[in-house]
């Protein structure tokens, strides 16, 4: 068993699951895999079962019934690892918008440089996006923006859903108080992180808009996200985070 495990949630992404299956597995570090995959119609799920044959013991699938979320799946999904002895957690999507090779220096940065949570960061050394128009792009880096105004977490992309946590975080933040679901679930990780005092750092990458699939974003997420920072901001100023 790997001392890392990767959890990929799924819906609908049959186009691109094998590629990025293959593309992790074939790093010179070695991770296992978690997908957790939400109902999908397509056939996701079962390509993935298809391929545990080849990857036996690293590529784990966990189904849930119905879309449910990202939040729910990646508490899901941290929750399995927790079960297991994973030392590092990560967060990755399936539609190669984060590139399999960046896990390994989100590894270094928590396994090496004394990160408890490393984010592949879009922002930190200018804006390294690909491929969104320039409306979303600036969604993104203002709504990062924003979200520093209010919590003063000192992290240039606090909405970033690429990452490493160290198991004691996931152990030491309270899993059943995560109470988003979509775009904010990644700011509330953050920032109940950061209020426990454990240590973010940012690590550059390069983010590359899918070429495959559908988008999951919708203004409806968005607007979580915006009016849920206030929320958590409240609650730690309360003392009930």
């Amino acid at each position: 068993m790997s001392d890392g495990l990767v959890i990929i949630p799924t819906y609908n992404e049959i186009e691109n699951i094998e590629s990025i299956v293959r593309a992790v597995m074939t790093l010179h570090h070695q991770f296992d895999l978690l997908v957790v995959d939400d109902g999908s119609p397509d056939g996701t799920a079962q390509k993935v079962i298809e391929l545990q044959s080849e990857f036996a013991g690293r590529l784990h699938i966990e189904q849930r019934q119905s879309k449910s979320g990202l939040g729910t799946a990646y508490v899901h999904g941290f929750r399995w690892a927790l079960s297991r002895e994973y030392a590092y957690v990560f967060e990755m999507d399936a539609d190669f918008s984060h590139n399999p090779s960046d896990l390994e220096k989100l590894y270094e940065a928590c396994h090496f440089a004394g990160a408890d949570v490393a984010i592949g960061s879009r922002y930190v050394t200018g804006v390294n996006v690909v491929n969104w128009p320039l409306a979303r792009v600036l969604m993104s880096y203002y709504a990062s923006r924003y979200v520093e105004m209010v919590m003063g977490m000192g992290i240039n992309d606090a909405t970033a859903g690429f990452m490493c946590y160290k198991r004691e975080v996931l152990e030491g933040i309270g899993l059943d108080k995560i109470k988003f679901v979509g775009y904010a679930f990644q700011i509330e990780m953050k920032y109940r992180a950061f209020a426990k005092g454990f240590k973010l750092v940012e690590v550059p990458i390069i983010f590359t808009d899918r070429t495959k699939g559908q988008s999951k974003m919708s203004s409806a997420i968005f607007k979580e996200a915006m009016v849920g920072v206030l929320g958590l901001r409240w609650k730690k100023m309360l003392k009930r985070l």
